[in-house]
C-alpha cells in the first residue's frame, strides 16, 4: 500500500461542498482517506483576477499505481463538473498528486512530486497540518521547511 498526499482546490460554485464531495467520491472508489486538513481560503495563484479558492490536503492509502490514481482523480474532477479552462484559471475542482510515497516520477502525463509544490503556500499550508515532517524526495526538505523558505 502506498501513502499518497493529494491537494484539493475549488473556487467556483459551492467550494466547500465540491471538496467534501471529492473526498466522498474517493472513498466510494475504494481509496482510504486517512487524514484531512482543515479548509483554507486562499488568494488565486498564477491568474489573479478570479474568485478566492478553498484548499485542502488529504492523505490516502492506496494499492493503485500512480497513473491509475491520476485517472481516478481526472474522473472525479469530471463528475464534479470540471471543464477545461485557461491554465491556472477558475475551476469547480482541482486535484493534484503531491507525493506518492517517496516516488520520483516524470512522464508525459504526470510528475511526482508535484513540480510546483515548493512554490505554493496554498498547497503547503494544508499539507503541513497533516504531514509537517514529510520530506520532499528530491530536495530532502520537510513540508515545514518548505513553508519557512517561502515566507523568508
Amino acid at each position: 500500500m502506498a501513502i499518497v498526499y493529494i491537494s484539493i482546490g475549488s473556487n467556483l460554485g459551492d467550494r466547500e461542498e465540491n471538496c467534501r464531495k471529492t473526498i466522498s467520491l474517493l472513498k466510494e472508489k475504494g481509496i482510504a482517506v486517512k487524514k484531512q486538513s482543515s479548509v483554507h481560503e486562499t488568494e488565486p495563484w498564477g491568474v489573479k483576477d478570479q474568485p478566492k479558492f478553498i484548499n485542502r490536503a488529504i492523505e490516502v492509502e492506496i494499492d493503485k499505481e500512480p497513473e491509475e490514481l491520476l485517472g481516478i482523480l481526472k474522473e472525479i474532477e469530471k463528475e464534479i463538473g470540471r471543464t477545461e479552462t485557461t491554465k491556472w484559471g477558475p475551476r469547480v475542482i482541482d486535484l493534484d498528486i503531491l507525493f506518492y510515497d517517496d516516488l520520483i516520477l516524470k512522464t508525459d502525463n504526470l510528475e511526482i512530486p508535484h513540480p510546483l509544490l515548493h512554490e505554493r503556500e496554498f498547497v503547503l499550508e494544508p499539507l503541513c497540518e497533516i504531514a509537517p515532517d514529510k520530506k520532499h524526495p528530491v530536495t530532502g526538505k520537510t513540508v515545514k521547511e518548505m513553508i519557512k523558505n517561502l515566507k523568508a
